[in-house]
């Protein structure tokens, strides 16, 4: 399933790249901002860039600037996110109040940085100098915005707030652009420098169903860890947001992670439990159909119970990570990107890697008679199985299992 970003970048007064603003797009064609709910277009940009593009590849390494509506600023959605890769953008239609400006400050205190967009003075609006305290970088729009306007602005930051720079927006011409400069601009944005790239990436369809029964399961007076790593076990999806969400977020592991309790243990029950409702807020506002995703995840599942399963046969250590090499085996096909990008951004044990990759490893022939059983290679099992000194009947036995787990889920 393709999801869509739009990526404008933001320059300093070298004309270099400092930021990148995130924007709604849902892959119409067109380069503009679809009609759809605020708080819906943020979330799908929060998740996206998060999960399925992935946040270092689309910032390069500088912080980026994403929308943020009055339910959102007041929303806990803050406490997944990174505040040195995200600048909060307060919308233009935000009621400036008091509640705003405590909100504000709580952000600061965390660590975000703020910025005000497409911004205008207006007269009956007395919080001003308490906002202008908390806030990093003022958007003025050159493009709408009269003269007498940005003057307005402009005079009342350089003579009261200097710690606040203004980030000229919708410049369209160099005369615009040297215009902001010799007033005092440090930043710009505009079609003069670069329409919004259009960024393009792939997600694997979400099982709704099972994003509600991890959540029961997270809702009980005392959760079992044990279970809610096998809720999570069952659908791919949200398997790998797990991973890609731990190698994200602040929260990311300087160790590799073994197995979907381990990743859940690390996270933390109430971060999991907020990062899964943002993803069923987002899944149970738009229609979403897996189409021929269905079989090949069920494969996915199916390698995985058949991995485990051989590897608990032969009494081996570790066989979540047995797990994972099934169920991410194939996470090239989902995602439509080169495996090797994909693993680079997963905290995956170096094991569980190389066998993914092909290499020689103690969990490889695992995998292969797997997939030589799923290819129906007679001769191949035979070898395999062999090798592993696993009775041949056992392993049919096994693969039945497998089977019969997967169809149960899918």
């Amino acid at each position: 399933m393709e999801v869509f970003i739009g990526r404008q970048p933001i320059f300093n007064t070298l004309e270099q790249v400092y930021s990148y603003e995130l924007l709604y797009r849902n892959g119409n064609g067109k380069n503009e901002f679809p009609d759809i709910d605020s708080d819906l277009a943020t979330v799908d940009v929060i998740i996206n860039s998060f999960f399925s593009i992935g946040f270092e590849e689309l910032a390069n390494g500088r912080p980026c600037f994403i929308n943020f509506t009055e339910n959102l600023l007041m929303s806990d959605i803050f406490d997944q996110l990174n505040p040195s890769q995200v600048v909060v953008e307060i919308l233009e239609d935000v009621p400036i109040t008091e509640k705003l400006i405590r909100r504000v400050k709580e952000l600061k205190e965390k660590g975000y940085r703020i910025a005000l967009d497409d911004f205008i003075m207006q007269d009956d609006v007395k919080y001003y100098r308490e906002l202008f305290k908390y806030t990093d970088i003022i958007k003025v729009d050159f493009y709408i915005s009269t003269k007498e306007k940005r003057h307005q602005i402009e005079e009342r930051v350089k003579k009261e707030f200097p710690h606040i720079a203004l980030l000229a927006e919708k410049v369209e011409t160099r005369e615009q652009y040297q215009e902001a400069i010799q007033i005092g601009y440090k930043l710009f944005q505009g079609y003069f420098f670069m329409q919004p790239q259009i960024i393009r990436g792939n997600e694997i369809p979400a099982n709704l169903l099972q994003y509600y029964r991890v959540i029961a399961l997270l809702r009980m007076e005392d959760p079992d860890i044990d279970q809610i790593a096998e809720g999570i076990e069952h659908d791919i999806a949200l398997s790998y947001k797990l991973m890609q969400l731990i190698n994200s977020s602040s929260k990311r592991s300087k160790s590799k992670i073994r197995s979907i309790k381990q990743a859940i243990l690390h996270l933390g029950l109430e971060d999991l439990k907020k990062w899964i409702y943002i993803l069923t807020y987002r899944e149970s506002q738009k229609y979403n159909s897996a189409g021929t995703f269905d079989e090949l995840m069920k494969t996915c599942l199916c390698r995985a119970k058949m991995c485990e399963l051989l590897a608990k046969y032969n009494r081996k250590r570790n066989t979540s990570e047995y797990f994972l090499v099934g169920m991410f085996s194939l996470i090239d096909a989902l995602l439509q990107r080169p495996m090797n990008n994909i693993l680079m951004k997963l905290p995956l044990s170096d094991e569980v890697i190389e066998t993914i990759s092909g290499s020689s490893s103690i969990m490889q022939p695992y995998l292969q008679l797997t997939i030589a059983l799923e290819r129906m290679d007679i001769k191949m099992v035979n070898e395999i199985a062999e090798d592993l000194e696993i009775n041949i009947d056992d392993v049919l036995e096994i693969s039945k299992a497998a089977n019969k787990w997967s169809n149960t889920i899918c």
